[in-house]
């Protein structure tokens, strides 16, 4: 298996399905190179969102890591983030 590098990503949904591609963007350029699609449960893309929340927590360097979001908790009882 090969990895491949993206700075990308586009999630859209319905009740059955998530369907998350991710891509390519060269600044400068308003086209995006999508490179590959994942179409997962809504069960599995909690558990994904779960697991990435988690392992951001876990790194030494996630205090470095510029968002502008905040990562949910999974134990968050905030209605509006997800858990």
């Amino acid at each position: 298996m090969n990895g491949t590098y993206v700075n990308f990503a586009n999630i859209i949904h319905n009740p059955a399905e998530f369907v998350i591609d991710f891509g390519r963007i060269v600044p400068g350029r308003t086209d995006v190179r999508v490179l590959t699609r994942v179409l997962t449960s809504p069960v599995h893309a909690k558990q994904l969102l779960n697991a990435l929340g988690r392992t951001l927590r876990s790194t030494k360097r996630a205090s470095a890591i510029k968002t502008d979001f905040e990562v949910p908790r999974a134990d968050s009882t905030d209605p509006t983030q997800p858990n």
